[in-house]
């Protein structure tokens, strides 16, 4: 290479390019890193530099030539590339490698407006410098690269018009940590401060988008997930794209009811003129849901969930599918079908499931969720009345075409709404659960809306984080983490804004909380266990057991300390009724693995002292916050040793924790012989979750004749989500063998513009 090749600085001058000091910074980068060559990547380096070339330029040249080299055989260049992107990184934030004293750092963000103001008011000088001694800028080290990159495009404070950043990851967490325990007594909040940030910046507890992009900012909504319920009135249907509009435009993914609206025909203003039907409305929902992006991080995203016996079943299940025309398709929705028991009975008998228009036949659509002997009651004596309008179809068609479109989009969801309100936390009689969210995990009460400020209706809102598994090493660890992620939860309830009154009123008086995990996989591997072959079955009753304990155990001690939420009277729980009460008895044929922690203690408490939150669990997707993490995706497992994720930063590549000495113990995606094994365990992870679970089903066709996955297949693994107590299924993954090696060492995925894309994702 030509050693008086210039290079332009920022101000436009020009010098002779530092070779030297390329060569210094890799070497420090490589520091410790098993199989990297300095060497290798100055070559790569070198020879995509030109003449005049900008430094900015060369930093980003220098990080991809590392990244490039990330392969089975030296996985440390993700380390390597990390580090290099770490030092660019700061360098822009702080115009050097070493970050600024904290309250330096925290007046000059606040004076240009991106940091909250109440920082400085809540916390003294002195107290922001004795966290800063809490800071171990170091921990920016442990970072892969997916992880840097993934901070710097979605979670780093930073103008995204000119892509200037101001702060490096510390700074991100012990500014979280301080924001969400500024409430708490002087004389205790600097010790949670220092013990959440620890927890965060090693990974122990991982933090949703919304928390890792808003917190500290003057942007205060921080809720994941929002569950909005539609009305059968113009009024409620105004209502709820006025909502919907609202918290898109806050980084939240939505959740949307639309299960009450009237068929198409159906009379309105006595008769004076036929009902148009759901699609307009649900058009006019999208429109809503893409009128916004998620606080410039993604764009908006939602499910509309409707019951699988509406008149207008049969279109509302083709309204992704990519053949018919725009008048009869509304693709950029995902959508939640509703079942329960008697529609899985009809499939299972050979018989036929009658569909009506919910306005026709009063007192059913409630039922459905309230009270599934006087649904069935109802259902039976409205197919005998011959005055009413329906229609009846072949339960096996209706199930086939529904599976049909599932597997051919990949986004017809599922909701046992059952399942949902009978083993649940809430009292379907009084808080019944209507629907999901946009990934399925969230169960929580909701009422339409007449107008957006009434008070009377009720948007569901829901805060996330997750633990880590692959942190831990005793189940006991779980406890003290448990109660930093319940305390710093509950005090964001408070701490965040609501736009919309009946979302405040409903978040006060619940107080829900959803708290999931990462690392599933890593955890396995490490364990030496399977996902298939029932190996893991009872290890993972043990350890889902012991996190709702310790859960329930810091919300109950929370409210011996601030109360009970108000609401807490409309719980199971204020009834003594436990999960570990009203859970599937399918269950124990699958798993004899007893319980071993004191429940009737518990018990006995939380009569006694109430909960602070009415729900503690839900299992979240976390594709983008386990990669910050360097874990494999919530409870999945991976589908290579090596993940590339496209994204709208390129394609980054993601190894597996602990690849050297476990690459032999993962069981990866596409090696699971069947969904059965996979779906045994999210049924024993539910017995314990009080919310639902993002739950996938995955099929390779290649392991059946014509390399088509039969019908057959899907009902079954339907039926078994069903019997095992699965309240709801998420994505259908199709193996299509495009992008995967043979050896199953590499994968390609796209990252998700919804959900997986973090909206309620952690």
């Amino acid at each position: 290479m030509n050693s008086n090749m210039t290079v332009t600085k920022r101000c436009g001058a020009r010098e002779t390019i530092d070779l030297d000091k390329i060569h210094r910074v890799i070497t420090w980068a490589a520091k410790g890193l098993k199989n990297v060559s300095v060497s290798e990547v100055e070559l790569r380096t070198h020879l995509q530099f030109f003449d005049g070339i900008p430094t900015e330029a060369i930093h980003e040249t220098i990080i991809k030539s590392a990244a490039d080299l990330i392969s089975p055989e030296s996985p440390d260049y993700q380390f390597l590339a990390a580090r290099l992107a770490v030092f660019h990184l700061r360098k822009k934030a702080f115009g050097q490698f070493e970050p600024p004293k904290l309250y330096d750092h925290v007046t000059k963000l606040v004076e240009l407006g991106k940091y909250d103001m109440h920082i400085l008011q809540d916390y003294t000088r002195e107290e922001l410098d004795i966290m800063d001694t809490y800071i171990d800028h170091w921990r920016d080290m442990n970072f892969s690269y997916a992880a840097v990159k993934q901070l710097e495009g979605k979670y780093l404070v930073q103008n995204r018009v000119t892509h200037e950043i101001y702060e490096s990851a510390q700074f991100l967490y012990i500014l979280v940590a301080a924001c969400l325990f500024a409430r708490y007594p002087k004389e205790t909040r600097l010790q949670y401060v220092k013990d959440f940030y620890d927890a965060v910046s090693t990974f122990k507890i991982s933090l949703p988008t919304p928390i890792m992009a808003g917190v500290r900012t003057p942007t205060r909504q921080f809720s994941s997930c929002v569950l909005i319920e539609c009305g059968d009135s113009l009024d409620s249907i105004n209502a709820t794209a006025s909502s919907i509009v609202k918290y898109v435009s806050q980084r939240a993914g939505i959740g949307i009811n639309a299960g009450r609206i009237r068929a198409l025909g159906s009379p309105i203003r006595g008769g004076e003129a036929f009902h148009t039907g759901c699609l307009p409305f649900y058009k006019y929902f999208q429109t809503a849901v893409k009128s916004c992006s998620q606080g410039g991080v993604r764009g908006g995203a939602a499910t509309l969930f409707y019951p699988i016996w509406h008149l207008e079943v049969e279109s509302l299940l083709v309204l992704k599918n990519n053949r018919g025309v725009e008048d009869n398709r509304i693709r950029h929705l995902d959508y939640g079908v509703q079942l329960n028991k008697l529609m899985y009975q009809r499939l299972i008998k050979g018989e036929s499931i009658s569909l009506f228009s919910p306005s026709d036949v009063p007192g059913l659509y409630d039922a459905f969720f309230e009270d599934q002997a006087e649904f069935e009651r109802l259902y039976l004596q409205y197919e005998q009345d011959s005055s009413i309008r329906k229609k009846t179809l072949k339960a096996v068609d209706l199930f086939s075409l529904m599976m049909q479109e599932r597997a051919s989009t990949g986004r017809i969801y599922i909701q046992n709404v059952d399942h949902c309100n009978t083993h649940s936390p809430f009292d379907s009689k009084v808080a019944p659960i209507r629907q999901s969210n946009l990934c399925l995990e969230i169960a929580l009460p909701t009422k339409p809306l007449n107008n957006i400020d009434d008070p009377n209706g009720e948007i569901a809102l829901c805060t996330l984080s997750a633990l880590n598994l692959g942190t831990i090493t005793d189940l006991a660890e779980l406890e003290p983490l448990a109660d930093l992620a319940v305390r710093a939860l509950d005090n964001l309830l408070d701490y965040q804004d609501y736009p919309i009154k009946a979302a405040q009123i409903s978040s006060m008086n619940r107080r829900t909380l959803g708290i999931g995990v990462i690392n599933f996989a890593n955890y396995l591997a490490k364990n030496g266990m399977k996902y298939s072959d029932g190996s893991a079955n009872n290890l993972t009753h043990k350890t889902f057991e012991a996190i709702q304990f310790y859960l329930l155990k810091a919300s109950m001690n929370l409210a011996k300390e601030k109360g009970a939420c108000p609401l807490f009277n409309e719980t199971t729980y204020a009834q003594g009724i436990l999960p570990i009460d009203t859970y599937k008895r399918d269950l124990d044929k699958i798993c004899s693995e007893p319980l071993h922690l004191d429940w009737e203690a518990l018990r006995s408490d939380i009569k006694e002292y109430g909960l602070r939150n009415s729900t503690l669990s839900a299992l979240m997707p976390s594709e983008t916050s386990s990669q910050i993490s360097n874990a494999t995706n919530g409870i999945e497992p991976p589908r290579g040793l090596i993940s590339v994720k496209a994204s709208k930063d390129g394609q980054l590549k993601q190894v597996v924790p602990d690849f050297d000495t476990l690459k032999n113990n993962y069981e990866l995606l596409w090696q699971m012989p069947s969904n059965e094994g996979y779906l045994q365990l999210v049924g024993i992870m539910q017995k314990f979750v009080d919310q639902a679970i993002s739950a996938n089903t995955n099929y390779d066709p290649a392991r059946f004749e014509g390399r088509k996955v039969p019908m057959q297949t899907l009902l079954k693994d339907l039926l078994n989500a069903y019997k095992l107590g699965v309240k709801t299924l998420y994505y259908h993954n199709t193996r299509d063998g495009a992008s995967d090696q043979h050896d199953d060492i590499t994968n390609i995925e796209k990252e998700d513009d919804g959900c997986a894309g973090g909206a309620c994702k952690i």
